[in-house]
Order: C-alpha cells, then structure tokens, then sequence
C-alpha cells in the first residue's frame, strides 16, 4: 500500500531531513539516506534492507521503480510526494525522484574472504565525504579485496559520500577499525603493508606490488601516523615534477593502486 505524502511538515519527512543532515541521528536510528535509482539498486543487490522509499511519480520512470521494489526481498514501505515536496527533500540536483532509507551494514574483518593475492586499500582519518566517495569509485575500478577505513574523521554513509561514490560504497566490502585493529588482522594475513609518506626514499614503480599487500593512504592534512609509519614494510612515495609536493589522496591512491594491477598484468 502506497502512502501519500503533502505536507514538509509530516513526521517521515521533517526525520529524512534531519537524517541527511545529522550523522547523530543516522547512528542512533540505524537508518541511511540514499538517493538515486542507481545507488538505491546497488544497495538492494549488495543486501542493504531498505525500510522506506519515497518517489515522485513524476520523476521516476515506471520501469525503475518497478525494479526498485522488485528488488527489495524484504517489503518496504512506499511513500509518494508530490513534486514541489520532492525538489524540498532532494539531496542532487539531478532529481531522479527516488529515495531510500536503509539500515546500513557493519563488515567485520572476520567478514572478508581474502584471495590468493589480496590487494587492500587503507585509508587513516580521512575528513572529507567526496574523498572517501572518489577512493571507493577507484577501490570498484581496481576491484580490491575490500576497503578497510581507519579512525575516520566523517561518516562513512554520509550522502555526499554516498553521492561522490556513485554507489561504489555498496559494491566494496567496507571495513571499519582502529589503526591498531587493522595493522593486527593485516599482520595475522600475512599482507605487506606499503605506507605512503613524503619521507619515503623508495618510489612506488620501484617497489614490487605482486603479493598481498596494502596500500596505507593517511589524511591529506597530516599523512599517515606514527603506528602506520612504524609498522609498515615499505615506505612509497610518488614523484613530484611541480612545485608543490602533493596530490589529492584520492589521485595518488588511484596511481599507487593501478601500479599494483599493472604489476599483476591486471589479473583479479
């Protein structure tokens, strides 16, 4: 049964708004907010349960939100808006005039499945949602093992991030830890850990990327800390040609992390 909703001041949607702004209450309420037909697929195929949809008719095609709901194994409930509601409610610019709320996934390191040759990406303390958004489009384009996110500054499900990633949050496991956590479970695989630091000596297309590694990014304020620059086996750096020496932590992951696909001739 589908409910209809007019009013910005009725209860679901005055908490949708609250929701996307307050990673408070996103924590305390177990719930997500995911907006676009893409992304709201991309969650339901990688298990997400979505608990409220809510679209405009006008917005949506038929066919998407037919396969939107078909692909939901558990009901959900359906709220229609009209479009003067929806452009209030609307994270994107680009309306597609669907949203969802979901209760999010916690994967646990005892969650992943390793392969052979596991190439991890580690992110420290990252701050930003549209970083964590572009890292985790590369993590999909590389197809790593998983994400593993360290003491972030930001939530991981905060819909920039969502938004940036294109949905890529919901097709990478995401493992969220403490550095100490992740730096015991790597060690206990048997991955080699390659920190990237200004201070390296050695270049990363110089350094042997074959085995199971990870690829430790810091924060693009700070770097990597202490524990990760003690514990890794490698210390890697990118050459800087200009006057500044620094890249966004998104594009230094990417060339770091593509080197190690070329290495392996790009065999997953």
């Amino acid at each position: 049964m589908v409910k209809m909703i007019v009013s910005l001041q009725n209860p679901l949607i005055k908490n949708l708004l609250l929701l996307k702004e307050k990673p408070r209450e996103r924590k305390q309420q177990d719930l997500i907010v995911i907006e676009g037909i893409r992304e709201i697929r991309l969650a339901l195929m990688a298990g997400f349960t979505v608990t409220d949809l809510i679209y405009c008719k006008e917005l949506i095609p038929g066919d998407d939100l037919e396969a939107i709901i078909s692909g939901s194994i558990v009901p959900m409930n359906l709220v229609e808006v009209p479009v003067e509601i929806y452009n209030r409610i609307a994270y994107r610019k680009d309306h597609e005039g669907v949203i969802a709320l979901a209760n999010p996934r916690r994967i646990q390191f005892h969650d992943l499945k390793p392969g052979t040759l596991p190439l991890f990406l580690v992110l420290e303390s990252v701050e930003k949602p549209g970083n964590l958004g572009a890292l985790l489009r590369t993590s999909d384009a590389a197809n790593l093992d998983a994400v593993i996110i360290c003491d972030p500054q930001t939530d991981i499900y905060n819909p920039n991030a969502i938004r940036s990633s294109i949905g890529c949050i919901f097709t990478m496991p995401v493992v969220k830890s403490t550095t100490i956590e992740a730096i015991a479970w790597l060690r206990s695989n048997n991955i080699r850990i390659f920190g990237t630091a200004l201070t390296a000596t050695r270049f990363y297309h110089e350094t042997d990327l074959r085995g199971p590694a990870a690829i430790i990014m810091g924060s693009e304020a700070y770097g990597l800390s202490k524990a990760w620059l003690e514990e890794a086996d490698e210390l890697i750096k990118i050459p800087m040609n200009g006057k500044i020496d620094s890249m966004n932590v998104s594009a230094s992951a990417a060339v770091i992390v593509f080197e190690a696909l070329r290495q392996r001739k790009f065999k997953y």
